[in-house]
């Protein structure tokens, strides 16, 4: 077999021939390299030709006498070998096999497609009357048939022609070359990208588009030209992408020492499109929600998020393209560097604290519930069905944390001459994450060898930590446990670094941080010098992701949420004040006579937060964000839904009339402060929000008419969504006005709309069920494109209260939803069994109703490959 896969059928399973399962074991080089690849598109809407002419030469030691070239969905047209027509093919399911005899040979394929029948949105597809390609993991396949594996890299060159009317502009990877127009009103460009990509990295842009344009010079004076291409009427929304991608080019020559590396570089918005962005080598294709802003239709949230995604997408090409994957099992080598690479990145352009702890957060909300469910995985896997479900959490993330270790272990300067190593020594070619953690060790000069666990062994670590008093010292005693998972009953313990300080408890002051690395089940660590037991402050910065476990006094926790120097312990410590109580009384085992303590202690130090004049208003928002409902669940064996919402709700109707006072105060300071983008004014704007959430819990009609005012007198699209946000869970008159004058304000803007449809969906009102089926039969939703499906049903799926309903309404919606949208769009389809997945963490009523639904699902006729797997491992 020219690809290594290995059939293994469950029992009873009656899904699309049982897709078989691909494993890392079976890895092997493909038989023929591929130098050279030119492509020839013809291009329509209904009709495009796709002629593509591949240089072949056997590699050495390789004695097959034919080539798999894979393909999905396509018929050949016609088949030359060597400028003959060939009649020595078949077609073996999807793929297509070619005899051959000599060691190297051009092969011609001819295929024609249809992109405006292409739903999935996967190789080339018809957006909005503009063609464009997706071709990671396996999307080339989709266009012409060929060795769709990331260990085949060749050189491109691009010819493509079509009606100069409905395609205006013509763009593809690398640097154009040469265009020209023809008599019949058709016109043609040709690309050449010098440096050899694989499949996944080919892109193609034709449409009516415009264009902002600047330049970069580069460290060695070489002059970029840079375009952003979209829609006619969205160029003034381009800027801030624009100056995103120029800082990014700044940044990654000064801290990664990486030079862009062709004459121009070109980013393309597109509406319908299944991920966030695309890092085609010279043309990132981008979802519209990652490149356009303005201060009345964007968040800072979404100037983040544009600013990070576009660094993301441009670091790629060093860790990704001029050095990429030898395998999908790899994918992490990629993603889960140039996930530390744009986390680095946004700290550097913004607040280091703040921009860690909105990374953590998503990583315990959404990585974490991973690590602790049927669809855990390491961040190297060791096999998959559907190569499109291991986009995830855990190799973006965690694969981000993972290496955030080793940087935290050996040093910013370590670190960059062990990254310097990797690009030197593996530049050009396809590889693995072993190659990564070898430079690093040559680079810093460091064995890595028990650290290698973390790629091959999936699970959250749990730390248990105890400090006790030995004379005049300290003595900490740590312990770890890695949780089984599937496939994975027995866990090794793995290197655990984590950065603490001890407080002197009469001075209030510690003498210097420290790094401490657990790797080995336990150990303990002692510290001369105190005369009592210090105050710990532990895994500051979260050095290591993982789970601490440790019985810390009350007033301990106050301390360190008032005085801990580290901005990020700092928030963790008012986080553990609020889990601790929200969990023990959720779960029952808080005694009446503790809540008034309890809430007292954390109502003082989130006092102490909102009087703090030290304290800018940007780290003030953070620490004043309440655990999620789902971060709550997760540290409960069982959770019942309701009743952590109840807990959850009451602690912060409690606070708000607690507090009352202060945040009416907050709120009128930071509504004085003009709109800027600069860090004051958007503390100003993240606090003001905070503010109405913690009064609307206490008092609902003086918060909707705060709200009202907020919405009414906002002058960007920050304060607008906030105030919106708090209404949505209202019931008030101006809940109604507001959502109605939102629509009909922004009707002809999908990216707010969407944001209209999400506020809805998760909302605390208690009626969101029945506003998001509602929504579902509103004439501008539609299943057809992903962000419109995500803003609608993913939010809804990540509001606990109204999915988690005890009648299981919500699951059946969500059940409902995938069996829709799989036929349509399966990679899009099977980000939503996930949440029905984690059927086995809550009571038994709500299990056996998620587990219902699962099964529903898994009995549908003609079930995806995609779906198909998330359902099965999430039923095994």
């Amino acid at each position: 077999m020219d690809a290594a896969r290995t059939v293994s059928a469950p029992e009873n399973a009656t899904k699309p021939a049982d897709p078989p399962i691909i494993r890392r074991e079976d890895y092997r080089p493909f038989d023929w390299a591929v130098p050279e690849v030119a492509l020839d598109f013809t291009l329509g809407l209904q009709a495009t030709q796709v002629r593509a002419r591949l240089s072949l030469r056997r590699n050495e030691g390789v004695t097959a006498d034919r080539i798999r070239l894979n393909g999905d969905g396509l018929t050949p047209v016609a088949v030359k070998v060597d400028g003959e027509a060939s009649n020595s093919w078949a077609m073996d399911g999807s793929d297509l096999i070619i005899a051959l005899n000599g060691d190297m040979h051009e092969v011609e394929i001819t295929t024609a497609i249809n992109p405006a029948a292409n739903s999935q949105l996967m190789g080339l597809y018809a957006s909005n009357g503009m063609l464009c390609t997706q071709c990671e993991a396996e999307g080339f396949r989709r266009i012409t048939f060929f060795p769709d594996r990331p260990d085949v890299l060749s050189t491109y060159r691009v010819h493509m022609s079509g009606d100069k009317t409905q395609f205006p502009v013509l763009l593809s990877n690398g640097n154009c070359t040469a265009k020209g127009e023809a008599a019949d009103g058709t016109h043609w460009a040709e690309w050449h990208d010098p440096w050899p990509k694989p499949a996944y990295l080919f892109a193609l842009v034709a449409g009516e588009l415009v264009a902002r344009h600047d330049q970069f010079t580069t460290m060695n004076d070489r002059v970029v030209d840079l375009g952003i291409w979209v829609r006619p009427g969205d160029l003034d929304r381009t800027e801030h992408a624009m100056e995103s991608l120029k800082r990014s080019m700044k940044w990654d020559e000064d801290a990664f020492g990486r030079e862009y590396d062709l004459d121009l570089f070109n980013i393309v918005a597109v509406s319908d499109f299944n991920m966030g962005a695309m890092e085609n080598k010279g043309l990132n294709v981008f979802n519209t929600k990652y490149v356009l802003a303005d201060a009345e239709t964007a968040t800072d949230g979404d100037y983040d998020a544009i600013e990070g995604v576009i660094g993301h997408e441009y670091f790629h090409n060093w860790s990704g393209n001029r050095i990429t994957c030898r395998d999908w099992f790899q994918l992490s080598l990629k993603e889960g560097f140039t996930v530390l690479r744009d986390q680095l990145f946004s700290q550097d352009m913004g607040s280091e604290p703040v921009k860690r702890i909105e990374d953590v957060r998503v990583l315990r909300s959404a990585q974490f519930p991973e690590d602790s469910g049927p669809l855990a995985h390491p961040i190297r896997p060791d096999a998959y069905r559907e190569i499109s479900n291991f986009y995830t959490a855990t190799v973006y993330n965690k694969g981000a944390e993972v290496i955030r270790m080793m940087r935290s272990i050996v040093g910013p300067e370590r670190f960059r001459a062990g990254c310097d190593l990797y690009f030197e020594r593996h530049d050009g070619e396809a590889a693995t994450c072993e190659d990564f953690v070898r430079a690093i060790e040559d680079g810093a000069k460091i064995d890595l060898t028990l650290f290698r666990r973390w790629y091959s062994q999936a699970g959250t670590p749990k730390v248990t930590v105890r400090l006790e008093q030995d004379g005049d010292a300290a003595v900490l005693h740590l312990a770890q446990q890695v949780p089984a998972t599937p496939g994975q009953p027995d866990k090794q313990p793995m290197p655990v670094p984590l950065r603490i300080a001890l407080f002197d408890r009469a001075s209030g002051t510690h003498a210097g941080e420290r790094l401490i690395v657990l790797e080995d089940g336990s150990a303990s660590f002692r510290f001369e010098g105190f005369a009592e037991r210090p105050i710990l402050s532990l895994n500051r910065g979260f050095t290591a992701p993982v789970s601490i476990d440790r019985d810390v006094a009350r007033e301990d926790l106050e301390f360190l949420a008032a005085h801990d120097d580290d901005p990020f312990a700092r928030y963790e410590a008012m986080q553990d004040l609020v889990v601790g109580h929200l969990t023990a009384a959720a779960d029952g085992r808080l005694a009446e006579g503790d809540r008034p303590g309890q809430r007292a202690a954390i109502g003082r130090a989130l006092g102490g937060v909102l009087a703090d004049a030290g304290l800018d208003d940007l780290m003030r928002g953070e620490l004043m964000i309440l655990p999620s409902q789902t971060y709550l669940a997760e540290q409960l064996a069982t959770s019942d839904p309701a009743a952590i919402h109840a807990e959850r709700e009451g602690l912060k109707a409690w606070l708000g009339h607690e507090l009352q006072d202060a945040l009416l105060a907050m709120h009128a300071r930071a509504s004085a402060v003009p709109f800027s983008l600069d860090a004051e004014a958007r503390g100003a704007r993240k606090v003001k929000t905070q503010a109405l959430v913690y009064l609307a819990a206490a008092a609902p009609d003086r918060a909707a008419e705060l709200a009202a005012e907020q919405y009414d007198s906002a002058d960007n699209m920050t304060d607008r969504q906030g105030a919106l946000m708090v209404l949505t869970g209202l019931e008030s008159p101006h809940r109604t006005h507001k959502l109605i004058d939102f629509y009909n304000r922004y009707r002809d803007n999908p990216l707010v709309i969407d944001k209209w449809f999400a506020l809805q969906a998760q909302s605390l009102h208690p009626q969101a069920i029945e506003h998001v089926k509602a929504l579902a039969l509103h004439p501008d939703f539609t299943l057809r494109n992903p962000n419109r499906v995500r803003s609608l049903y993913m939010a809804f799926a990540a509001n606990p209260h109204a999915f988690h309903k005890p009648d299981g309404e919500g699951y059946r919606l969500i059940a409902d939803l995938i069996l829709a949208l799989d036929p349509i769009n399966p990679q899009t389809a099977a980000r939503f069994v996930p949440p029905l997945g984690r059927w086995r963490r809550f009571d038994a009523a709500r299990a056996a109703l998620m587990r219902g639904e699962l099964e529903r699902v898994a009995a549908a006729e003609k079930l995806s490959r995609d779906t198909f797997e998330q359902v099965e491992r999430s039923l095994g």
